[in-house]
């Protein structure tokens, strides 16, 4: 199996992404009611919220823990002949960022992953790329930020999946973007999570 073909597919993910992502106007949220019993029940709320949010793909080992608000999670279960598959593509309908997650055979490490797609990506008109740094959400995690032109902006992580696959998150969003977005997509990348091996009973 060819790593330059898979690296293919995640360019071409990458730049479907890209040229989905839109300028977008946010409307202002409204103010915040003040008080001490409106933080004490958010607190409470937190766990049951986040097992809501709790997303488990047994069939390509990963859970991840979706973003609040209204992000939406469309499965998608598309598979290449090289064998890479796109399980889940995350939406921001009112921002216009998106999140796509690949699950890829590992032909290569993280980091020769990571190090190849930023080459891709210099190649293509307009995009710009920092370096791969590792990152601390697994022993293996690397991940860069990139933009295209003035209006594009990304960020992309690799890391150790279930046994034999590596998981590419690739994400995009609009540089008017709130502040809350990028954010939302960080705390995305580091909640997906390779799902833990289950010792066969005897």
């Amino acid at each position: 199996m060819d790593a330059r073909r898979l690296l293919g597919w995640g360019l071409l993910a990458l730049c479907t992404a890209c040229s989905g992502a839109r300028q977008a106007v946010r409307e202002p949220s409204g103010s915040g009611t003040g008080g001490s019993g409106v933080a004490a029940r958010e607190q409470s709320m937190d766990s049951e919220d986040l097992a809501s949010r709790r997303y488990v793909d047994h069939a390509m080992g990963f859970e991840l823990i979706q973003p609040g608000g209204d992000w939406q999670l469309d499965q998608t279960d598309e598979q290449t002949p090289e064998g890479l598959t796109i399980p889940v593509v995350l939406r921001h309908p009112s921002s216009g960022a998106q999140v796509v997650l690949q699950v890829a055979p590992a032909v290569a490490s993280p980091a020769q992953f990571a190090e190849r797609l930023t080459v891709g990506l210099r190649s293509q008109p307009g995009f710009v790329t920092s370096e791969p740094e590792p990152l601390p959400m697994s022993d293996s995690a690397v991940g860069f930020y990139f933009s295209v032109g003035n209006n594009v902006r990304g960020r992309v992580v690799v890391r150790d999946g279930s046994a034999g696959h590596v998981f590419m998150m690739l994400a995009t969003w609009p540089a008017s973007a709130p502040d809350e977005v990028p954010q939302a997509v960080n705390a995305l990348f580091e909640s997906v999570r390779p799902l833990p091996v289950v010792p066969e009973q005897t």
